[in-house]
């Protein structure tokens, strides 16, 4: 039991454990209650003291950082106010420079188009020359199929190939003779070693010939029983040009007629024969164009190897007439020398009178040994006066024949 004393009355009363701890705890709770009401009254106060200060300070930082703002806002303002300026000048420049350029590109468009629909007639122009030129080709090869064809069916084979020379012929005259006016082209009728070719194609240029051409032209008929092949006739035509003394060799055919080495176009032979050729009838005269342009580019160092042989001819002349010479001479001195030592034996079985006759016979044989070393020095002296040619050629051999002792 627990004694508790009143504090008005003094008196003293006796109460059990769990009344004591039930007045102790209500007495403590009111204590505790009443000092947390203070201590939480003291808190808001100073909490709403310092929240009035700290809203004092914050509205003077908030007014101070405001006019900060606003000073920025103003500076910002003025530069924008700037920047706006320059950017409508800017714009203003730029537009202005826009619509130049604008203009100066629709007036280059507007040149562009004109000279593109220029282009476009003269391209037109031109595809429609093109198709009407390809289609005139095609028309003219057109005719030409069908009149090989009309001639296949209507000619037999020997007539086939007389006309294949006629149109070579034909060609030749039409297209070539006009622009080589001095050029000979005609039948080889030359037959003294067995055989002749069809044609043999010649020119000249200063007296100088720079090109020859010997022809053969071949054909025959689809009904033909035996196929003949180009390759059939190539040494023949090889062998007549070495006769007529031609420097190419053409075969103008249309046999093996589905052989397309010989349809696409002109066909090098030179492996089998020395320039040999085998051509189709269309390309008989661009053939001879090309030869002639090829050979005229030689035809200065064929003009210098002439000159070179003739004056090799003149050096060989020039010793041909001192060698005969010479023989005569010799020949002569010989038979001289002969019938003078005769007289010289029957003068000295003559009488004594003859003895002066004898002299003179032997004076004459002198004179003559004496002529004929003078003989010697005429042939070159005397021989070689007015012709430069030898002269320059004694004294190319002098001055070899020096160097070559000196050599030695």
């Amino acid at each position: 039991m627990k004694e508790l004393k009143c504090p008005k009355c003094g008196n003293v009363f006796q109460v059990d454990e769990a009344d004591y701890a039930s007045i102790v705890s209500q007495v403590k709770n009111a204590e505790f209650d009443a000092e947390v009401s203070r201590r939480l009254s003291e808190l808001n106060e100073r909490h709403k003291a310092e929240q009035e200060l700290a809203t004092v300070k914050t509205q003077q930082t908030f007014q101070s950082q405001l006019k900060e703002k606003e000073l920025e806002l103003g500076a910002k303002d003025a530069e924008i106010e700037r920047l706006k300026l320059q950017l409508d000048n800017i714009e203003s420049q730029k537009k202005s420079e826009l619509t130049t350029a604008l203009a100066a590109k629709e007036l280059e468009i507007v040149k562009l188009r004109s000279n593109v629909e220029s282009e476009k007639r003269e391209a037109k122009i031109h595809e429609d020359g093109l198709i009407k030129q390809y289609e005139e080709q095609l028309r003219m090869k057109q005719e030409q199929v069908d009149y090989y064809k009309d001639l296949k069916t209507k000619m037999s084979t020997k007539m086939v190939g007389e006309t294949l020379e006629q149109h070579c012929s034909i060609e030749y005259e039409q297209y070539l003779r006009p622009v080589m006016p001095n050029a000979y082209f005609d039948k080889d009728n030359d037959a003294a070693d067995g055989t002749k070719g069809d044609f043999i194609f010649r020119d000249y240029e200063e007296d100088v010939e720079y090109i020859s051409i010997m022809f053969e032209m071949k054909n025959e008929m689809d009904t033909t029983a035996t196929k003949h092949k180009n390759e059939d006739f190539l040494k023949k035509l090889d062998d007549d040009r070495r006769k007529k003394g031609c420097e190419f060799a053409v075969l103008v055919s249309l046999l093996e007629a589905d052989n397309e080495l010989y349809n696409t176009g002109i066909v090098n032979k030179s492996h089998l024969y020395p320039k040999m050729y085998v051509i189709r009838p269309q390309f008989f005269v661009p053939f001879i164009n090309l030869l002639v342009q090829t050979s005229k580019k030689t035809l200065e160092y064929k003009k210098q190897l002439i000159l070179a042989q003739r004056k090799e001819v003149d050096v060989t002349n020039f010793e041909a007439k001192l060698n005969d010479f010479k023989e005569k001479f010799g020949k002569n001195y010989r038979i001289a020398s002969e019938k003078f030592q005769k007289a010289i034996e029957d003068i000295d079985k003559s009488i004594e009178f003859l003895q002066k006759t004898k002299e003179a016979l032997l004076g004459s044989e002198n004179n003559l040994r004496l002529a004929n070393d003078k003989t010697e020095e005429l042939t070159i002296r005397k021989l070689t006066y007015n012709n430069p040619t030898m002269k320059a050629k004694f004294e190319e051999a002098k001055a070899a024949e020096e160097i070559s002792g000196t050599k030695g």
